[in-house]
């Protein structure tokens, strides 16, 4: 049977885990979302607006998924 240091100890690394795997993710998403706003932008003054608005609407579902990561690693933690 473990100890319970070693069931922190797992619990910890599991929570760490969760929370970088989560938040990589998101991150390229939100990088990616970016340059492609930018690019099309560019292309495309006029459209300003419209592309801002969508791209801060797949920014917000892509920080989502790392909230979600996050409440997930909280679980493991204090569960």
């Amino acid at each position: 049977m473990l100890e319970s240091g070693s069931i922190e100890a797992v619990k910890a690394i599991a929570a760490a885990a969760t929370i970088a795997i989560g938040a990589i993710a998101p991150a390229i998403a939100i990088g990616w979302i970016g340059s492609k706003g930018v690019e099309a932008i560019g292309r495309n003054p006029e459209s300003a607006g419209k592309v801002s608005s969508s791209m801060i609407l797949a920014i917000a579902f892509a920080e989502a998924i790392a909230i979600y990561a996050l409440v997930i690693a909280l679980i493991i933690k204090f569960v």
